[in-house]
């Protein structure tokens, strides 16, 4: 073939291959068009509802309307969601979800104005823990240490009905520790106790079976274990409590766990097996005091004592409550309530004379309560009621933790609303405080409010 017949030939290939590129090329330039387009469509639509939504919170602030301010303003963020849904490809979604400055709109802060709203109704739960909220120190990314606030912060919004709130909270420190990241921590150990009993509180009970269960250190397993058992029985599930009661049991015996057999005993005494739990309790308290009179080291556990008030073995009980109250003041209330509601008056009660802080003084008080009204004894609830009172009329006296009890006492006694002033006295006592006493006032306050609610020592 000559020179311009092979030229031809390739000319009409090459137009033939323009004409096999073209629709593509089209096609592909159209619907580069059409993003392009659309993207601009999607940023001029959200911007446009972003400022629909200033002028809103602009009205908020101009008017003197209470119920009006919030109104607008929740419309507000109303209009600032639907960008995030609908127009999750613009610049302005960008920044709200990651609460950067648009101009000197502050998202953050608006965000927290309008959770803030919930406070209309000051003396309502959810404005309640709204403000403990705010007490607490912030968590600290990426997580590495337990922070028993914001876990107890998540089981009290699970049981107000937050459960997306109570998920978002915990699921960070269950992230750290299948990552291992707890692990680096001196306080590995606590982290693993406080992540599973908050997931346990909060419905999820297999996955902090599954926490647990990778632990070897006794001390966590044993009370994982047991605590898990607790909730199950708060819940009904006998059948899972017994289990895990054996369990905690076993594992304890085949790894000589012998500090921690206190929880396995009242875990026994849960599930009625009250026969075993005793002797399991009084050849530990003979192991425990022989290896004492031996090392002359630590004597018994903090929990040993516990159990001898479950158990009703009084003499025992106050013993060990004079040994180990310094560094566990928590079994003081614990061991005296329990020996309160079995009817020992006269030694609980020269007990509470003993101590001398007014915010143990009203926790033992507020236990007193508790048992008076379990053994159907009004008038002696009245009587440590009046005490009580007495305490908080005394202008000094009248701190978070100690208003935190009346409020829980008054709910007892007269099972009304009347305790809602009381804590909304005593968070207003934190707020008042100093940062030293607001960095761990939340659990306290936390606590009682849970007991009020659900009747169940569940943060205790």
């Amino acid at each position: 073939m000559s020179v311009d017949g092979k030229r031809s030939a390739g000319g009409r290939t090459a137009l033939r291959l323009l004409a096999y590129l073209l629709p593509v090329l089209i096609f592909l330039a159209v619907g580069i068009l059409s993003t392009v387009a659309s993207a601009q469509e999607s940023a001029s639509n959200a911007n446009r509802q972003f400022v629909q939504a200033m002028q809103m919170i602009q009205q908020a602030n101009s008017t003197f309307d209470s119920g009006e301010e919030a109104r607008l303003l929740r419309e507000a963020d109303r209009l600032l969601n639907e960008i995030l849904q609908r127009y999750p490809d613009s610049a302005i979604a960008v920044q709200l979800i990651t609460n950067q400055f648009i101009g000197d709109f502050d998202v953050f802060e608006f965000r927290n104005r309008v959770r803030a709203l919930i406070c209309n109704d000051a003396q309502s739960t959810a404005c309640f823990l709204f403000r403990i909220e705010n007490l607490l120190p912030p968590v600290e990314y990426p997580v590495s240490t337990p922070r028993w606030d914001w876990l107890s912060l998540a089981v009290a919004y699970h049981l107000n009905g937050g459960t997306d709130k109570a998920r978002e909270i915990i699921a960070p420190f269950v992230g750290a520790l299948r990552r291992g990241a707890a692990a680096s921590s001196s306080d590995a150990q606590e982290q693993d106790l406080f992540v599973s009993r908050a997931l346990a509180l909060t419905g999820q009970s297999e996955v902090a079976l599954q926490i647990t269960r990778s632990i070897a250190d006794c001390s966590t397993r044993i009370y994982n274990l047991t605590d898990i058992a607790e909730i199950a029985s708060w819940r009904g599930e006998k059948d899972l409590a017994a289990a895990l009661a054996t369990e905690a049991q076993k594992y304890s015996q085949a790894n000589n766990c012998s500090w921690e057999l206190g929880l396995v005993v009242q875990s026994l005494l849960r599930v009625g097996r009250e026969a075993e739990a005793r002797t399991l309790f009084l050849n530990t308290v003979e192991q425990q005091f022989s290896r004492f009179r031996e090392t002359k080291q630590e004597c018994c556990p903090a929990e040993l004592a516990v159990a001898a008030a479950d158990l009703g073995e009084v003499n025992l009980a106050l013993g060990l409550l004079r040994t180990v109250h310094e560094d566990s003041p928590w079994t003081v209330p614990a061991v005296l309530g329990r020996l309160q509601a079995r009817g020992e008056i006269s030694l609980t009660s020269a007990y509470l004379e003993q101590v001398q802080e007014v915010d143990a003084q009203a926790e033992i008080l507020s236990e007193f309560i508790a048992a008076a009204i379990r053994r159907a004894d009004p008038a002696a609830a009245q009587q440590w009621m009046k005490r009580l009172n007495q305490i908080t009329d005394t202008p000094a006296n009248r701190k978070p933790t100690v208003l935190a009890q009346r409020a829980k006492a008054e709910k007892l006694i007269f099972g009304d609303e009347r305790w809602r002033i009381t804590m909304a006295q005593a968070i207003a006592a934190a707020d008042r405080s100093s940062a030293f006493i607001r960095r761990d006032i939340g659990v306290p306050l936390l606590a009682a409010l849970v007991r009020i609610e659900s009747g169940l020592p569940m943060l205790d």
